[in-house]
């Protein structure tokens, strides 16, 4: 018997200063059974951070080609291809090739990140964003999952509030090169 996916309703108050961006959002998340929690919470964290008109998940499994998420003009152009882990070299030079921008958000360590990329063709590699998030913010986040939250996600000074309620955790992404990534 096939497992459904597990929908995540977030409520999230985004008030960030460093980008002139405050929405709130409603979104319902799929998580599909093959799927962590730091992973979904990761691509929450990704879209939260690069949102702007145009953003949407994509439709997951069933569209392994697309961006896990895209951002799109009015036309229907690819503006953006954010992607979520340790994508391959293959996906992020096809990416690079389709898309005018491309970032890839990690959860894992950047070292992981970097290995996977290191020495292969990359179109417009130079223009990559690659960003480590916060993996404690993440961990600490997992913890607290429910299937409904409201949820205030502030960045200032690119620090990272995320208030849960009863609780306000926080931390900081960073971006890096490939090239500060083989330097430690």
């Amino acid at each position: 018997m096939a497992l459904n996916a597990t929908i995540h309703v977030l409520e999230i108050e985004l008030a960030d200063t460093d980008r002139s961006v405050y929405e709130s959002l409603a979104l319902r998340v799929a998580r599909h059974p093959s799927e962590a929690e730091d992973y979904l919470l990761t691509r929450v964290l990704a879209y939260c951070l690069e949102y702007t008109d145009g953003i949407a998940f994509s439709s997951g499994l069933s569209a392994p080609d697309e961006p896990a998420i895209a951002v799109r003009d009015r036309t229907g152009a690819l503006q953006a291809w954010i992607d979520i882990g340790v994508p391959d070299a293959a996906r992020v030079h096809r990416a690079s090739k389709a898309a005018p921008r491309v970032a890839v958000y990690t959860h894992k360590p950047p070292e992981q990140l970097r290995r996977a990329l290191a020495g292969e063709r990359i179109h417009k590699v130079d223009a990559l964003q690659l960003i480590a998030v916060d993996r404690d913010l993440i961990a600490a986040w997992v913890r607290r999952l429910e299937r409904r939250m409201k949820i205030g996600l502030s960045v200032s000074g690119g620090q990272i509030y995320l208030d849960l309620g009863k609780e306000t955790l926080e931390g900081t992404n960073r971006s890096f090169t490939l090239a500060d990534a083989e330097a430690g």
